[in-house]
């Protein structure tokens, strides 16, 4: 599939042929729902605990008899069920990752790109690379393409004064190629790719 090449000044810079293999997939749901599910499933803390029965400090005496008080036979006041007792069945830490086979997640990518592509929401650019290293000089580029809500993905290097200056931009997303994935593909309205970046995956993906 052909599509538009613009500048960063919103002028037409040609045109560039892209792969069908990874921007013209019919688009699957189920394998791109599962992708952000291994993702947003893998970066979770699994901090979280509270301390059991076993964690907690208290006396290991009987609280009172075995018999003759008319309550239940307690043995231990570490018990759930008394106040400073250990908590029941709380939350340990743990990962929260799950296993996803490479040609999954590499396909899932694939399907995410020709969803963007199927929609109309991706962008070609020339290139990534700013004049002045100024938030209100790329804020202008943005405004001029059109770009509010966007992930913008170059080469292997992105331009250092170019990835500062939209630092401050809300909803605009800096990266890159090495760091594309699923996740922030779908999270912005528009997926802007640079000539570098179009390269870099089609070797990627060859």
């Amino acid at each position: 599939m052909k599509i538009d090449v613009s500048s960063l000044d919103g002028k037409s810079a040609g045109s560039v042929e892209l792969s069908d293999a990874i921007f013209g997939l019919d688009p699957r749901q189920d394998l791109i729902a599962r992708m952000v599910r291994y993702q947003l499933a893998k970066r979770q803390a699994g901090t979280h605990e509270t301390k059991g029965r076993a964690d907690i400090w208290r006396t290991g005496k009987k609280m009172f008899k075995q018999k003759g008080t008319g309550s239940a036979r307690h043995g231990s006041a570490r018990a759930p069920q008394f106040r400073g007792g250990g908590r029941a069945f709380g939350p340990v830490t743990r990962s929260h990752a799950h296993d996803l086979p490479k040609a999954v997640r590499a396909l899932a990518l694939r399907h995410a790109l020709s969803a963007k592509a199927q929609a109309g929401e991706l962008v070609i650019l020339s290139d990534a690379h700013a004049a002045e290293a100024k938030t209100k000089v790329v804020l202008g580029h943005l405004a001029t393409l059109g770009l509010s809500n966007a992930l913008i993905i170059d080469g292997a290097q992105v331009d250092a004064g170019f990835s500062m200056a939209a630092r401050n931009i809300p909803h605009i997303d800096v990266l890159p190629v090495q760091g594309i994935n699923v996740y922030d593909i779908l999270r912005r309205h528009k997926l802007v790719l640079t000539k570098a970046a179009v390269e870099a995956l089609e070797a990627r993906f060859k």
